[in-house]
């Protein structure tokens, strides 16, 4: 009898794992590469031991209005420390492969840096990055885009509670946590010639701010400089 009541409970144990997959210790989701190799090395006077680069891969999504554009990976790199015992931060790059614009007849949209960012998070928010997006299609000019170097996007990110900050690992320290901006303006398009107006309509430019959001679940890992 013990045996049949041991037996019983086993299979209701693993149908209970099959049928409810929660009850089963979770996988963790497995981790992206980080690439340390556009790491900007410190400052000449930077302060011995203090600095750190940090290798962040993000997947996000931008919606216009009613139209959600899903960015997919984005790479990012900062170094960061003390000069003269003061804060300082030095940018490395920004990589982002074109993301195909649903809707829109085959165009993408590439974000690249707009030569401003500000990575010491506050109370306030997470940080500040400057942005443009080129926007490619076989009938656009090469120089269409979505905001400009010399005008760019101006991106100012709070955290968002939807994917709260978690620490993943400790050595080496990896975090992931998520990002919103629902502040972002967006202009109409530059240098796209007589599509121009096409380009606008497509994607519901210009668009006022909180019109617009800028999500992002990262992925952050840090390396001793």
């Amino acid at each position: 009898m013990r045996r049949l009541l041991a037996a019983a409970t086993a299979a209701l144990s693993a149908a209970a794992l099959f049928a409810f997959p929660g009850l089963a210790s979770a996988t963790p989701s497995p981790l992206p590469d980080f690439d340390f190799s556009a790491c900007p090395a410190p400052p000449a006077n930077a302060d011995p031991g203090t600095w750190r680069c940090e290798a962040f891969v993000s997947q996000g999504v931008l919606t216009v209005g009613d139209r959600e554009i899903t960015l997919g990976e984005m790479r990012l790199t900062f170094s960061e420390g003390e000069v003269d015992g003061k804060y300082a931060q030095v940018f490395g790059e920004l990589r982002h492969a074109p993301a195909r614009i649903d809707g829109a007849f085959g165009a993408s949209m590439q974000l690249k840096y707009g030569g401003y960012s500000d990575f010491q998070s506050n109370d306030e928010r997470r940080g500040e990055l400057d942005l443009y997006a080129v926007l490619r299609h076989p009938l656009l000019p090469k120089g269409c885009t979505l905001g400009t170097f010399d005008t760019p996007l101006h991106s100012v990110v709070k955290d968002d509670p939807a994917v709260p900050f978690e620490v993943l690992s400790q050595n080496p320290k990896t975090v992931k946590f998520g990002v919103v901006d629902t502040q972002l303006a967006l202009p109409r398009t530059t240098g796209c010639g007589r599509l121009a107006p096409v380009a606008d309509r497509l994607l519901g430019l210009p668009s006022p701010s909180g019109a617009n959001t800028l999500k992002q679940t990262t992925y952050v890992r840090f390396k001793a400089l």
